[in-house]
């Protein structure tokens, strides 16, 4: 994709302008970092930083079958939610794979916000347009909405000067819309992809560089920094958290992929019927999370060995971990060598590297 055809988020002058790296992520111009990448994780994990991203898709469903075609097309029980409550979830496709992760957002009664990943707006698009045999009006607003995510155990109260809603005691994965930095209905979110708090910020385009400004305003006793995408992936990983493209894909089962718990079998949706044959006869390999024990840094693409030097696995994600100074990585390993406590191999150029499979989160706050 040349420079020409990559999309700009509202802020690219403003990021350009704060000293960032640009690289082309997902289709978009989008900030790498500003300073360096274990600098701006530390700023996250220890006080609060902002990501600009943007580059998200937001999707309304409207109508009184708006819940059906969420039901049918989703993984999860959506029928569970109300009012101010946000769901994560995943689109089933039809051959035991993932379209996309999502967030789910319940506004009100027949009135919900579908938020997906940046690479695949237009393919989630189609696909639950498609479905959508019952004339539930759908919105695309992906190109009229900034995303900004104030992540970090600081994050409340350093952002709690801009809005009269109570941030500090708002719960995990609910949401409220209301006023924030003097703009009205701003979706306020606890929700984010750090595992140390925060918020994300739902803004329009036009209001997008004042709200920017003054959260920068707020946060400026509390030492807030911009954050790159750098930081959100070494963040991400250190929680264990997929990531679509590397860790789950069109031909990941969420079963596979440990995301059982998004999968409810209480309802029919896309695939269920053979995705409840593959719970009851168990799956043959899994994502799990991986800990180096000799020295090493992993990739995704890094083939897993058992001590017999058979592959029996493959990484698709993998860092040194800047909080706990070692090694760590997602893969997909074959049973019985998936539980907790196994020891295996990587393979990291032409050298054999110890490794333990680990429960997740590696990183506990």
């Amino acid at each position: 994709m040349t420079e020409q055809t990559l999309k700009k988020i509202a802020l690219n002058d403003v990021h350009e302008a704060l000293g960032a790296k640009m690289v082309p992520f997902a289709g978009y111009n989008m900030p790498v970092r500003y300073s360096s990448d274990i600098e701006e994780h530390k700023t996250v994990r220890n006080g609060v930083g902002v990501f600009d991203v943007s580059h998200m898709g937001e999707f309304m469903l409207k109508g009184p079958k708006a819940l059906d075609l969420i039901q049918r097309v989703s993984s999860n029980d959506a029928s569970k939610l109300f009012d101010g409550k946000a769901q994560y979830s995943c689109l089933p496709n039809e051959d035991g794979g993932i379209v996309d992760d999502l967030i789910i957002y319940k506004i009100k009664d027949e009135e919900y916000m579908l938020v997906v990943n940046a690479s695949n707006i237009e393919k989630d698009w189609n696909w639950i347009a498609e479905r959508n045999t019952e004339g539930v009006e759908m919105t695309n607003v992906s190109d009229d909405t900034s995303l900004f995510a104030v992540q970090g155990p600081k994050a409340a109260e350093a952002m709690q000067s801009l809005t009269d809603v109570d941030l500090s005691n708002m719960e995990f994965y609910t949401f409220t819309i209301g006023q924030f930095a003097g703009v009205d209905n701003v979706v306020i979110s606890a929700t984010g992809y750090t595992g140390s708090g925060g918020f994300e910020l739902y803004v329009p385009n036009k209001d997008a560089k004042a709200v920017w400004e003054k959260i920068f305003e707020a946060g400026a006793d509390f030492d807030i920094k911009p954050i790159g995408l750098g930081a959100r992936d070494t963040l991400r990983l250190e929680m264990g958290y997929c990531l679509y493209g590397n860790d789950i894909d069109d031909t990941t089962s969420p079963l596979e992929a440990g995301l059982g718990w998004v999968t409810k079998f209480t309802k029919e949706f896309t695939n269920s019927e053979n995705l409840l044959k593959q719970k009851e006869e168990g799956v043959t390999r899994r994502l799990v999370g991986i800990e180096l024990l000799d020295r090493g840094v992993p990739r995704g693409g890094y083939n897993v060995l058992n001590n017999d030097g058979e592959v029996i696995g493959k990484l698709t994600s993998g860092t040194m971990s800047p909080m706990l100074g070692k090694g760590v990585a997602l893969g997909y390993v074959n049973r019985p060598l998936t539980k907790a406590g196994s020891e295996i191999l990587i393979e990291v150029r032409n050298r054999k590297l110890k490794a333990v499979v680990t429960k997740l989160p590696f990183y506990k706050a």
